[in-house]
């Protein structure tokens, strides 16, 4: 007997089940270099859902945009939280599995389950304050991220007023996990340390272990600090908000906001700077005009950050594409695929002043995330300063000779080597209409000590080197 699909068409619920289906590993190097490619060629194989191998591990991977809204938009019948994964409930999933240990870790982002729906209202209530332009620590976070920005961007100039610059090492990266410190109310450059390691568990390197305990141990400290002596910042706020969260619960959450939103963030600003100084229209035309959100807005629809969710399971079997996705089975949502599935892409006017919020880059339904708005102002005001203060940019590679770094769930720029003409004074920094007493004050750290910094360090070491 056949079952009907969403679209008109059918499906057979004794079709073969993920493990018969001998999917082809994901995460080749073409995925490295194309992925667009590796969507596409899996589409026309399977349709909008394919089976595939995740370094030893079948899953199913939805490339079409409409089974992405079908997923997305239904918790019950999509849910996360690794409980829910039949294969490890079996025991088949390997001890050593690589991504295993990024999975375990049981935050807001992979968290299923009835614990879910407190701790998400204790997110979105602990980062209003930050989000509502109104304020004052909205107020004082943008005018963070403009004197962060401006400190960067001066250190680069340490290397002449025109030069040639890393700008994913020296700005992108750097900058939004100096905002993440700040939002994390760090005292001084104490948090530096803390993003060096969050690099270096990013970047996945041999000393990443070493560096995730390093990372957690210093979270739980903070933790325990914000506990005793709570201020104006979102560990406090998120305390407040679910005051039954433990030491080691809230430094995951943290965790989750340091390493993912940082990475989006360095990520978004890095590819909207490629987007603007390579010349495409558009984008250009966006940016000139002052619209920078509606320029990241294009950007996301062409080079999402997060290209692939972390898993949500079949709660029953389910039809889904051409296959019946069976209980248990892991799905993994692709918002880089959706969006180049027709079903979007030929519905999305290239020509227009705005672009379409159809976009599923910060995901979509009740789960969509909880940072996005966060997100997108520290990467708005950081592109927006960064163009402000250079009179000129040039890439130093032709746009698609630029170094990529793929991952099961990010897409981002290795490097981004850049020309650059500083301009010869800054302009004022746009402070908020109404900031906070002491704001400007507030923001930076003693100089001395940011020059003590591991961070500063490495940074001024980037300017040497390149001398």
């Amino acid at each position: 007997m056949e079952t009907q699909r969403g679209d008109g068409g059918s499906v057979d619920p004794d079709g073969p089940g993920l493990e018969t289906l001998a999917p082809e590993p994901l995460l080749t190097r073409d995925y490295e270099t194309r992925p667009a490619l590796v969507y596409e060629r899996l589409r026309q194989q399977h349709g909008p859902v394919a089976p595939v191998d995740l370094l030893g591990v079948p899953a199913w991977l939805v490339l079409g945009y409409r089974e992405s809204l079908q997923v997305l938009q239904d918790d019950d019948g999509w849910p996360k939280g690794l409980e829910n994964w039949r294969a490890r409930t079996e025991g088949r999933v390997p001890a050593d599995w690589p991504l295993g240990p990024s999975l375990e870790v049981n935050h807001i982002l992979i968290q299923g389950g009835p614990g879910y729906r407190p701790l998400r209202t204790a997110w979105d209530v602990a980062l209003k304050p930050f989000q509502d332009p109104r304020h004052p620590q909205a107020k004082r976070l943008k005018s963070a991220v403009t004197a962060y920005a401006d400190e960067l961007i001066t250190l680069v100039g340490q290397g002449g007023k025109t030069g040639v610059a890393d700008l994913s090492a020296q700005f992108s990266r750097p900058l939004p996990l100096m905002v993440a410190s700040h939002l994390l109310g760090f005292p001084g450059s104490q948090g530096d340390d803390a993003l060096m390691d969050m690099w270096r568990v990013l970047d996945a390197g041999q000393d990443a272990e070493a560096a995730l305990e390093r990372l957690l141990a210093t979270l739980a400290e903070l933790a325990a600090l914000k506990l005793q002596k709570p201020g104006d910042d979102f560990p406090s706020y998120l305390l407040a908000a679910h005051p039954d969260l433990s030491l080691d619960q809230l430094a995951r959450e943290l965790f989750m906001l340091l390493g993912m939103t940082s990475d989006h963030v360095g990520i978004l600003i890095s590819n909207t700077v490629v987007e603007v100084i390579s010349g495409e229209g558009s984008v250009r035309a966006s940016l000139s005009a002052g619209m920078v959100r509606e320029s990241m807005n294009r950007v996301v629809m062409r080079k999402p950050p997060l290209v692939n969710f972390v898993p949500r399971f079949a709660a029953r079997d389910t039809p889904l594409g051409n296959y019946t996705i069976r209980a248990g089975d892991p799905v993994w949502v692709s918002p880089g695929a959706a969006h180049a599935d027709p079903l979007f892409a030929d519905h999305v006017a290239s020509g227009t002043t705005i672009s379409t919020r159809a976009h599923l880059s910060w995901g979509a339904g009740p789960r969509q995330c909880p940072a996005r708005e966060l997100a997108s102002a520290v990467a708005a005001a950081g592109v927006g300063r960064l163009f402000e203060r250079f009179d000129h940019l040039d890439l130093a590679l032709p746009a698609d000779q630029l170094p990529w770094r793929s991952s099961p769930f990010m897409r981002g720029l290795r490097s981004l080597p850049v020309h650059y003409d500083l301009a010869s004074a800054p302009p004022p920094r746009p402070w908020a209409d109404d900031p906070a007493p002491g704001v400007a004050e507030e923001v930076l750290p003693d100089p001395s000590a940011r020059q003590r910094s591991s961070l500063w360090r490495y940074l001024t070491g980037l300017i040497r080197g390149g001398r």
